[in-house]
C-alpha cells in the first residue's frame, strides 16, 4: 500500500487548483453568501480540543445562525444532550468550522473562524423560542467563506426522494444503547423519546 507523506508529494500528485476553486474563498459574507447562510436551517459545527475533534449537528426553526454583520454569526445553543463537547472545545481552542446545507441545493457553504461563548442576558433573550431561551450563544468571527462544489451531494443523490430511507430499516437509538449496555431498556427509551423531545425541543 502506498501513502503520500509530504506536502510536496501531495501537491505534485494533485496539481494546482483551478481558478474557480480559489476565487470563491473570501474573508467575509458577500450578499450572495449571506443569503445562503440565512436560508439554511441546518449546519454541522466542527471544533477541536485536547481530547480530539467533534462535529455537532445544529438546527433551528428558520436560520440556524443569525447574521450580526458580514464578519459575525450568532448561533443559539438550544437544548440537547448536555454533553457540551463543542462548548468545552471552544473554551480551550476557539477555532471552528461550519458546513451549511439546504435541502434541494447541491452545494454546501463552508465557514471557518473563531468562536466565543456568550451568556449575555439580552442576547439570550433575543433568541427566545416559545418562551424558552438558549443556554448560551456561540458568537463566531468569520475568517474564510466559500462554497463547496456539488459533486459530493450529486454522487450521493442526497436529495432524491427515492433515496430516503425507511427509519425502521436502521437501528434505533434505543437498540444502539441496548447493544452497548446490558440491561438497558431500549424499547422503553424509543417509546418515550417522541414525547420527551416534544416537551424539550427548545
Amino acid at each position: 500500500m502506498s501513502f503520500i507523506e509530504s506536502l510536496e508529494d501531495l501537491h505534485s500528485y494533485y496539481g494546482v487548483a483551478g481558478e474557480a476553486s480559489t476565487i470563491k474563498e473570501i474573508g467575509c459574507l458577500s450578499p450572495h453568501y449571506r443569503s445562503i447562510v440565512e436560508s439554511s436551517s441546518f449546519c454541522a459545527l466542527s471544533t477541536c480540543g485536547p481530547e480530539g475533534l467533534d462535529c455537532s449537528p445544529r438546527g433551528d426553526d428558520g436560520s440556524v445562525v443569525r447574521v450580526a454583520d458580514d464578519r459575525t454569526l450568532q448561533m443559539p445553543d438550544r437544548r440537547g444532550n448536555n454533553r457540551i463537547d463543542s462548548l468545552r472545545n471552544i473554551i480551550r481552542d476557539p477555532r471552528v468550522s461550519l458546513m451549511f446545507m439546504i435541502p434541494g441545493w447541491n452545494n454546501v457553504l463552508r465557514i471557518n473562524g473563531r468562536a466565543a461563548i456568550s451568556v449575555d442576558p439580552d442576547l439570550l433573550a433575543s433568541f427566545d423560542m416559545e418562551g424558552h431561551l438558549p443556554r448560551s450563544v456561540i458568537v463566531i468571527t468569520i475568517e474564510t467563506v466559500y462554497f463547496q462544489c456539488a459533486r459530493a451531494i450529486m454522487r450521493a443523490g442526497l436529495w432524491k426522494p427515492e433515496n430516503l430511507r425507511d427509519p425502521s430499516s436502521l437501528p434505533s437509538p434505543g437498540m444502539i444503547m441496548q447493544e452497548i449496555k446490558q440491561g438497558f431498556d431500549g424499547d422503553a427509551y424509543d417509546a418515550e423519546w417522541p414525547g420527551r423531545a416534544a416537551k424539550s425541543m427548545w
